[in-house]
């Protein structure tokens, strides 16, 4: 699969976020600004995610038609189930 520049990026925004919330713990922050910021953290992780699967699936789907296989809906239950285990 083809990794975007896009999806890369976000990765590295959540990197970002990562070593924020850690400066944070070492500051002393208060826990209420350290939770939300977790939480964003997550959220971003949870996005990015959804991305990587759907883009993959779209791959999957196009090359599956294209050799002629028109059931999709393994292909379709996988991604779900990948979404899924991920929660």
């Amino acid at each position: 699969m083809n990794y975007t520049p896009q999806m890369k990026n976000r990765l590295k925004r959540i990197e970002g976020q990562i070593r924020g919330i850690l400066r944070m713990m070492e500051q002393d922050e208060d826990c209420r600004s350290i939770v939300t910021q977790l939480t964003a953290a997550r959220t971003a992780i949870d996005r990015s995610l959804g991305l990587v699967v759907g883009a993959n699936l779209e791959e999957c789907l196009r090359k599956q038609i294209q050799d002629g296989d028109e059931s999709t809906q393994q292909l379709i239950n996988e991604a779900v189930q990948m979404l899924v285990k991920s929660r």
